[in-house]
């Protein structure tokens, strides 16, 4: 069955089993546009998009719900607020569940984001600091010892420059 493109998307239940939200060009294209400027409104989304306001909030919503809109948020410049370190430290943990020391990580000081990773390490984070001193006090005080943590291996971030943000790469999406 073709989709009409300015009819919102679908999704549905065959033979019990959940089916698998439709993406088409368009959610591609309104997920692109608010990776660009979250704070767009309705009508400037239909119009970067060329669809319908109605159409451009129906497939938001649909979006939203969906669960592949998470959420809507600011992008920081971390030294305007005093945050003028970054490092990436890996953590290898012993016998500890992921979920509860990833809980207890993300709610350090200065933790702003915890990842799983593969490979012969087990939690990567983004740790940023007003300077080295209290990027190394977070590291070796509040990450290192933590208890399951077994050990900690620390590369600061020199330079940062954005790639393209998944959403914007629409020309590689099958």
């Amino acid at each position: 069955m073709t989709q009409h493109s300015d009819q919102a998307p679908r999704s549905g239940h065959t033979n019990g089993e959940p089916q698998r939200a439709m993406f088409d060009a368009i959610d591609r294209q309104i997920v692109a546009e608010l990776s660009k400027d979250a704070r767009l409104s309705i009508r400037a989304l239909a119009e970067r998009v060329h669809v319908s306001r109605t159409t451009a909030h129906s497939r938001l919503q649909h979006l939203v719900q969906t669960g592949v809109i998470t959420g809507f948020g600011a992008q920081i410049d971390r030294k305007s607020i005093g945050l003028h370190v970054t490092a990436l430290v890996v953590v290898k943990i012993g016998d500890i569940a992921w979920e509860e020391i990833a809980v207890e990580l993300a709610a350090l000081p200065f933790v702003e984001k915890v990842q799983a990773v593969s490979g012969d390490i087990d939690i990567m984070l983004t740790v940023s600091a007003p300077d080295n001193e209290q990027l190394s006090q977070a590291i070796l005080r509040d990450i290192h010892n933590l208890p399951g943590v077994v050990s900690t291996r620390s590369h600061l971030i020199l330079e940062e420059i954005d790639g393209q943000a998944p959403a914007q790469t629409l020309d590689i999406w099958h």
